[in-house]
């Protein structure tokens, strides 16, 4: 868990969804989180700039197809701004340790 400094001289305002001056940790992506990843997830696929996939699948089609490691989130108190994961590139042994990274920014929080 890594905690991001909020800027000297700003104090965190007292709302309770996270704004951008507030502080936020970079944590293990946990699957209780799908909710919020999975909404976040079907921000970018409504862009159609972020994934060819049209529709966000359950939660053990996700965990399925990403890599158990370096499943990340960005969070504020209970609430994920955004997140990151990789999934492996091909099956193939000449691939091995490729791996393709996605990153998701809730759309409030870019």
């Amino acid at each position: 868990m890594v905690l991001i400094p909020q800027p000297l001289g700003k104090e965190a305002p007292s709302s309770t969804l996270p704004d951008t001056n507030m502080h936020f940790l970079i944590d293990d992506l946990r699957p209780s989180d799908w909710g919020q990843v999975r909404a976040i997830y079907l921000e970018g696929i409504a862009t159609g700039n972020a994934t060819f996939e049209t529709q966000a699948p359950t939660w053990e089609r996700w965990d399925g197809a990403h890599l158990p490691v370096a499943r990340l989130v960005a969070r504020a108190a209970d609430v994920v701004l955004g997140w990151g994961a990789l999934s492996p590139v091909s099956d193939r042994c000449c691939y091995a340790g490729v791996a393709e990274a996605s990153l998701y920014v809730s759309a409030r929080y870019q």
